[in-house]
C-alpha cells in the first residue's frame, strides 16, 4: 500500500524549515526577528492554503503561489534593506498600499479568478506608479545605483503582479469554458 505525502504537512514543514535556517546557520538574529520570520510564514502559508482551498485549478494555484511569493518578498526586503534607500526610511512604509491593493482587490473579488485577476493587475499598476513616484520624489538613493535599484525592483515586482494576474485570467477563461461545455453523452 503506497501512501501519498500530504502536502499541507509538506509545506508547513518547508516553513518551519525555513525558519530554522538561520538559527542553524548562526545568524545574529534576535527573538524578534524570528517571531517577525514566523509571523510572515505563517501569513504566507495561510494565503497559500486559503488559494489552494478556493480552487482545484492549477492555474489559479499558480496564480496564488505567485501572488503570495510577491508580497513575501516585498514585505521581506522592506524590513531587510528597505526599498528607498535604507530600511530606517519611514517612506518605505508606502508599500503598504501596494498589499493594501492585493488583498483588499482579491476579497472584493471573494476570491474569483476574474476579479483576482484585476486587483493583481491594479496592484502592478500600484507597484509602478510608487516606484516612480519615489524616484521622482528623491526616495530612491539618490545616485544612478539608487535610481537603477529602484528601477530594477520596481520592474521585478510589476513582473511578479502581472504574472500573477495571467495566471488567474487563465483560470477565470478555464472556469468560463468548463460552465458553457455541452455534457458529453
Amino acid at each position: 500500500m503506497t501512501r501519498s505525502i500530504n502536502p499541507h504537512l509538506l509545506g508547513w514543514s518547508a516553513a518551519a524549515a525555513l525558519l530554522a535556517v538561520p538559527f542553524v546557520a548562526g545568524a545574529p538574529w534576535t527573538p524578534a526577528d524570528y517571531v517577525f520570520a514566523a509571523v510572515m510564514l505563517g501569513v504566507a502559508g495561510g494565503a497559500i492554503e486559503l488559494g489552494q482551498r478556493a480552487s482545484t485549478g492549477l492555474a489559479y494555484r499558480a496564480g496564488t503561489l505567485v501572488a503570495v511569493a510577491a508580497a513575501f518578498l516585498l514585505v521581506w526586503i522592506n524590513a531587510a534593506v528597505g526599498f528607498f534607500g535604507s530600511e530606517d526610511k519611514d517612506v518605505n512604509a508606502v508599500f503598504g498600499l501596494v498589499l493594501l491593493v492585493a488583498v483588499g482587490g482579491t476579497l472584493l473579488a471573494r476570491l474569483r479568478p476574474r476579479g483576482v485577476a484585476r486587483a493583481m493587475a491594479a496592484t502592478a499598476v500600484t507597484q509602478f506608479a510608487i516606484g516612480l513616484t519615489g524616484i521622482a520624489a528623491g526616495w530612491a538613493a539618490p545616485n544612478p545605483v539608487g535610481v537603477r535599484t529602484t528601477l530594477g525592483g520596481t520592474a521585478f515586482f510589476c513582473v511578479l503582479w502581472l504574472a500573477s494576474a495571467a495566471l488567474f485570467a487563465r483560470a477565470a477563461r478555464q472556469s468560463a469554458q468548463s460552465r458553457t461545455a455541452s455534457p458529453s453523452i
